[in-house]
C-alpha cells in the first residue's frame, strides 16, 4: 500500500473513532434521563448503555470483550500493512474505526478498566440499539464480503 493510501486509511479510522466519540457525547448530554428524540418512522435516538458484545450478549464479560477487540484491532491493522488494498483496505478500516470507537467507551466509561458500558442510542425500535462505530463495523464487514468476492489480478513472477 503507498503512503498515500496508508495516509488516507488513517485518516478514515481517525475520522470513524472522532465522529463516534462526538456522537456518543452528545447521545450523553441530550438523552438523558430518559429523554427520547423521534426523527421519522420508527427511527429515534434513545439512550442505551451496552456492557456485553453485540445485541448485548455477555454482559458479565466485559475485560474479555475488549481484550478480544484488542486483538482482532491489531490483527486486522497487521493484516492490513502486508496486503490490503482497495476496498479490502477500506473495509478493514470501517472496522478498525468502529472497533476502536467502541473499545474507548469500554476502557474509559466505567468504574474499572475495560468495564465500561458501550454507549448507543440509534433506536429502530424493531432492531438492538446501536451506535455509529457499529454502523462502521457493520457496513465495513459488508465490504470485506463483497471484496472477497470481487476478482483479483493474477500477478505474474
Amino acid at each position: 500500500m503507498s503512503r498515500k493510501a496508508t495516509r488516507r486509511l488513517w485518516l478514515l479510522v481517525a475520522t470513524i473513532v472522532v465522529v463516534d466519540q462526538l456522537s456518543k457525547h452528545w447521545a450523553l448530554n441530550r438523552l438523558s434521563g430518559n429523554r427520547t428524540i423521534d426523527i421519522v418512522g420508527s427511527l429515534r435516538f434513545n439512550l442505551a448503555f451496552n456492557k456485553g458484545m453485540a445485541f448485548s450478549q455477555a454482559t458479565g464479560a466485559g475485560p474479555i470483550i475488549g481484550a478480544l477487540g484488542f486483538v482482532v484491532i491489531i490483527g486486522i491493522v497487521l493484516w492490513l500493512r502486508r496486503s490490503a488494498q482497495g476496498l479490502a483496505a477500506i473495509a478493514a478500516g470501517m472496522i478498525v474505526g468502529g472497533a476502536i470507537g467502541n473499545l474507548v467507551d469500554r476502557l474509559l466509561r466505567g468504574d474499572a478498566w475495560l468495564r465500561g458500558a458501550v454507549v448507543d442510542f440509534v433506536d429502530l425500535q424493531w432492531f438492538p440499539i446501536f451506535n455509529l462505530a457499529d454502523s462502521a463495523i457493520s457496513v465495513g464487514a459488508m465490504l470485506m464480503i463483497i471484496a472477497s468476492f470481487r476478482k483479483t489480478p493474477v500477478r505474474e513472477s
